[in-house]
Parts: C-alpha cells; sequence; structure tokens
C-alpha cells in the first residue's frame, strides 16, 4: 500500500462574506484536513488497540476518525468508551449510522469538530493515522493536554522529535507492510519526547 500523501487540503466555508447572515466563527473559518481519507483494515485497528492496551476503562479518542471503526472496534472488543473526531460532516453521519449498527451507540461519540481544537484531557488512548505534517502540528497539542499515563498509537508515521516506546512491524491480512508507533506520557512533555514509559 503507498504512503498517504503528504498533502494540505484546504477548503474554506461556504458562503461566509459580511452580507451573509450572522455565522459562528468556527463554520466561517479556513478548514484544515490533516489527512486524506484512507480506512484502516480491521486487523491492523485489532493490532493498533492490542498495542494501547485497551481496557473497558479506557477512553479511546480517534482523531480523523473517518468511518468510526477504531473507536467502535474498541467499544464491541473491549467495552472502551470512544470518542471520534472528524471535520467532515459526511464521515460523522457514516460513523454513527455504523455505531448504531453495531450497538455500541451507547458507549460511543462522534465529534464534527478540527481534530486541532479538541480537548485531549478526557482521552487514556488516542489513535491516529495522519502523515508527517500533521501529527508534527498534532504534537504540543497532544504534549499540554494529555494525562501521564496515556497511550499514544499512531498508524504508519512517527512523530517528530518523539521517540517511541515501542514500534511494532508487521504483514497484514492484506500482504501490506505496516508499522505501528506507541508512545506512553509519563507526566511532562520531556518525557513523551523522550518516549515515556516502556
Amino acid at each position: 500500500m503507498p504512503l498517504l500523501p503528504a498533502i494540505l487540503l484546504r477548503l474554506r466555508a461556504r458562503s461566509c462574506n459580511s452580507s451573509a447572515p450572522a455565522r459562528s466563527s468556527q463554520a466561517c473559518m479556513t478548514r484544515y484536513i490533516l489527512a486524506p481519507y484512507v480506512a484502516t483494515p480491521d486487523d491492523v485497528v485489532d493490532r493498533m488497540l492490542r498495542l494501547g492496551k485497551v481496557t473497558s476503562k479506557d477512553v479511546v479518542y480517534d482523531l480523523g476518525c473517518g468511518d468510526g471503526r477504531i473507536v467502535i472496534a474498541a467499544a464491541q472488543q473491549f467495552g472502551a468508551r470512544g470518542v471520534g473526531v472528524d471535520i467532515e460532516p459526511h464521515w460523522i453521519e457514516e460513523s454513527q449510522r455504523n455505531a448504531e449498527l453495531a450497538g455500541v451507540d451507547q458507549l460511543v461519540t462522534f465529534k464534527l469538530q478540527d481534530a486541532l481544537t479538541v480537548d485531549l484531557s478526557p482521552a487514556t488512548v488516542v489513535t491516529l493515522y495522519l502523515v508527517e505534517w500533521s501529527t508534527s502540528k498534532l504534537r504540543p497539542i497532544i504534549e499540554s493536554a494529555v494525562k501521564p499515563g496515556t497511550r499514544i498509537v499512531s498508524h504508519s508515521f512517527g512523530i517528530e522529535s518523539w521517540a517511541p516506546a515501542k514500534v511494532e512491524r508487521f504483514v497484514d491480512a492484506g500482504g501490506h507492510d505496516r508499522t505501528l508507533h506507541l508512545w506512553i506520557a509519563g507526566g511532562p512533555a520531556q518525557q513523551l519526547r523522550e518516549g515515556g514509559n516502556s
């Protein structure tokens, strides 16, 4: 599977002009898509959740959730609560439908929001499948918000200046090479950059 292209897709909200009715500042802001959507295969989702040691006590945040499969799997397999975040209304609607079909809509919620503005303080696990430039933009947000012990799991891409606590490389069910990175917040941001706890 080819790597995701490291491109910036810039969208301007429609109908944002001085003559239009008053709108929220968020609706009229330039929106940035942090990565093009590519679905994570189910077996890779399972490996991500197991690398993050997800349990029923966890709150899993997936930034750029797409169809919601990661937080839905966390709820189905482990009884975890989950929050999926995406900037595209289509994916939020799809995620909500998928959660209802899976019977876990009482455990997971989905937010139509820019991932760069999300409050991550409730999270105990954060999952990512973005690109290098966007994980770098998220780095200071994660450093400042997550609690000690929070696990951050990234599919394919590392995070600039962070040494992972663990890296898993494997071949998925479709025959593609995969790499997963795990970091564990150990308190101060410097501990995260040094790899956290092993």
